[in-house]
């Protein structure tokens, strides 16, 4: 009879010329599966499932904390608790949700639910800043009932130094988001730009710089502004390069261009040049993913209607859109902000058609697409001064 390794022996032969390797797979094969011990679960024999119970709590949360700060995605720390249920109950501890990355936290609006809410608020209380700034943009702006604690949790992660959650605590400041126009505080927006553009915040950065040229909630001061403008470029610029390189590293590697994180296309904004810049964040994706499908309506019949800019630089709302009291969305597109009261975002003072909740929005629609589409662009010509400085 032939074997699986080619040794020929007979049927007949006696037992101590049968391969002592056939023998060790046999009592092998027969002490896992059909030994009464293995069915009893008797000390001896580990199951795969023993193994994990045996590992020390303080070594699985390691290794757990480790997968969501690496995490490129929710499915990704999902995926490790799904291993078990010691996995699962370790996988909620605070210690693995305050590590968990942006990636980790990046809820898509189509995937929005109450197990996502719930997972969101338990980063969130366990301190964990990103999930903080993200909740609370979810809550101010896309959840109306809730501005109260999505503002409060947007201040705890800029307490923490989150520059986004600073940025963002400023545009509302500027704008008296959630209020009425007499609740705007430009000295505090300016502040709150200030600590966002001193951690490196691109928009932060060109805000503070527009409100130093223009006296918007600070001292005028024309050439610090530019200087802030510059830096903005620079950083803008360098973003570019980094970009760049990592796109064609991964080019070089074989990777196909469409797997790439999605980026959109951002300015030098004194100069108008192109550049690729860093992809936008969660928040704002969330943002616009939400009111794509949920257009706002009518949510701002019974909200102060005042005029929520007060600067020559503006043009007032349309007949229509008073008569219909419709709420607006910030026009540039990767924002995502939404109006929450009447005429609360500023208008291009040329054309008067785009609104924007920022200078920094302003500028960066201004360069890369208004200019060429605003109808009184070619009939004015100061109209790109004017659409530079404050909405």
């Amino acid at each position: 009879m032939k074997t699986r390794r080619g040794a020929y022996y007979s049927c007949h032969a006696a037992p101590a010329e049968v391969p002592e390797a056939v023998h060790r797979r046999k009592r092998r094969r027969t002490a896992d599966e059909g030994s009464p011990a293995a069915a009893a679960g008797a000390p001896g024999v580990r199951l795969a499932g023993d193994m994990f119970e045996e590992l020390p709590d303080d070594l699985v949360v390691s290794i757990l904390r480790d997968v969501a700060a690496s995490a490129g995605s929710p499915a990704d720390l999902a995926g490790a608790m799904l291993t078990c249920k010691r996995f699962r109950e370790l996988g909620q501890t605070k210690l693995v949700l305050a590590r968990a990355s942006p990636r980790c936290l990046a809820v898509r609006a189509k995937a929005w639910s109450d197990d996502a809410h719930r997972f969101l608020q338990r980063c969130a209380d366990a301190g964990n800043l990103e999930a903080c700034y993200l909740l609370g943009m979810i809550r101010f702006y896309c959840l109306g009932g809730s501005r109260g604690s999505g503002v409060a949790l947007m201040a705890a992660a800029a307490v923490g130094g989150h520059r986004e959650a600073l940025y963002s605590l400023a545009v509302i400041q500027f704008n008296g988001s959630g209020g009425g126009k007499d609740d705007r505080d430009l000295r505090a927006g300016a502040a709150l730009c200030a600590r966002a553009a001193s951690l490196g915040h691109v928009d932060a950065l060109r805000e503070l710089g527009h409100c130093l040229q223009d006296g918007y909630g600070v001292r005028r001061s024309v050439l610090d502004g530019r200087r802030l403008l510059i830096q903005a470029n620079a950083r803008e610029l360098q973003a570019a390069v980094t970009a760049s390189a990592s796109v064609a590293g991964a080019g070089a590697g074989g990777g196909k261009a469409s797997a790439a994180p999605r980026r959109h296309s951002c300015l030098l904004s004194d100069f108008g040049c192109r550049a690729a810049s860093g992809e936008a964040h969660a928040a704002n994706r969330f943002l616009v993913d939400w009111f794509a499908s949920r257009p706002l309506g009518m949510a701002a019949a019974a909200a102060p209607c005042g005029n929520g800019n007060g600067n020559a630089g503006t043009a007032a709302a349309s007949p229509e859109d008073d008569a219909a009291g419709a709420l607006r969305l910030c026009s540039q597109a990767l924002c995502g902000r939404p109006e929450t009261r009447r005429h609360e975002f500023r208008r291009c003072s040329v054309c008067g058609v785009v609104n924007y909740c920022s200078r920094a929005c302003q500028a960066l629609h201004w360069k890369m697409a208004h200019k060429a589409e605003c109808g009184g662009a070619a009939a004015q010509p100061n109209a790109d001064a004017n659409a530079d400085a404050a909405p």
